[in-house]
């Protein structure tokens, strides 16, 4: 079955708590965003306070140097560290990014292949969440890295 992506009606956002909604994008219940089909980016695996996504660069995302787009690395990592503070949300909550930092540590280009990016919850507090965020290889070697910070609301003001 191929993957659906697209954006949810708020009704069904709002519908579930963040880390059943996060699950029926793996389940297929809910599509992917349409960011994760643009940037060859998917949610493989999420439970509270952690989320994994794999993403396979490609020379679609080239800079000028003939290496991935730093801005292809900053979306796995703030893809992975929003949603492990999205997987924490009660019913009725909502959030946003408020601050990221990254570190580039490696290039990364089309053959280093498919990549894995693991964010995990730091502190989840009333309205601040902060993550951190991993990008290895398949070997497991070290590519970016980062830290983000997460505003925490109630849904009625989305």
């Amino acid at each position: 079955m191929a993957r659906k992506f697209g954006v949810v009606t708020r009704d069904v956002l709002l519908a579930e708590d963040g880390l059943g909604f996060l699950r029926g994008i793996i389940e297929g219940r809910h599509p992917g965003p349409p960011i994760a089909e643009a940037m060859d980016l998917d949610l493989v695996e999420v439970e509270e306070g952690r989320v994994v996504f794999v993403g396979k660069p490609s020379v679609r995302f080239f800079n000028p140097l003939g290496t991935i787009h730093g801005g292809w690395t900053a979306t796995i990592l703030d893809s992975a560290m929003a949603c492990a503070a999205h997987s924490t949300l009660k019913l009725g909550e909502g959030y946003t990014t408020l601050e990221m930092k990254l570190n580039y540590v490696r290039p990364v280009m089309p053959e280093t292949g498919t990549l894995r990016c693991e964010g995990k919850l730091i502190h989840r507090g009333g309205t601040v969440a902060t993550t951190e965020g991993r990008l290895v290889d398949e070997r497991g070697k070290l590519l970016a890295h980062g830290t983000e910070t997460c505003l925490i609301f109630p849904a009625k003001t989305l």
